[in-house]
C-alpha cells in the first residue's frame, strides 16, 4: 500500500498536519500540506507546508532557520491528516515559543499563557 492509496486531501488540495517534537511528544504546530509540499517534505525530510494566507509553499525554518527536521511521517486512520514527528532547531512559533500551544483556556474562557515565557499574548 502506498501513501496515495490512503490520503484524502480536501476540496482545496489540502491535508492536515500536526507537527509533533519526535523525542518529547509535545505539539508544536499545525500546518496544511498540499501534493508538492508532501512531495519536498518526503524528499529533503524537511517540513514544507502550503501557506494558505500567501497562496505558496513554505519551508519551516526558510527566513529564522528554525527547521523542522522529519523523523518520521504517519497518516490517520480516516487519511485527512499527517502526524509529523520532527526533531526543531529553535523554537517553532513564530512568537519565539517551543510551541504554537503557549495559551491555555481556563473553564470561564480566560487565556493564561503557558509557554516559555517569550510570548506577551
Amino acid at each position: 500500500m502506498k501513501l496515495d492509496d490512503l490520503i484524502k486531501f480536501d476540496e482545496k488540495g489540502l491535508v492536515c498536519a500536526v507537527i509533533q517534537h519526535h523525542r518529547t511528544g509535545q505539539v508544536l504546530m499545525v500546518g496544511y500540506m498540499n501534493r508538492e509540499s508532501l512531495g519536498v517534505t518526503l524528499r529533503e525530510r524537511q517540513a514544507c507546508f502550503w501557506s494558505r494566507s500567501r497562496q505558496k509553499l513554505w519551508r519551516k525554518g526558510e527566513t529564522s532557520g528554525n527547521v523542522l527536521h522529519v523523523k518520521e511521517i504517519r497518516i490517520d486512520c480516516d487519511g485527512d491528516a499527517l502526524l509529523l514527528r520532527c526533531d526543531p532547531v529553535g523554537p517553532t512559533c513564530h512568537t519565539n515559543e517551543t510551541s504554537c500551544f503557549y495559551r491555555v483556556v481556563n473553564e470561564d474562557e480566560t487565556i493564561r499563557l503557558s509557554g516559555d515565557g517569550v510570548a506577551t499574548e
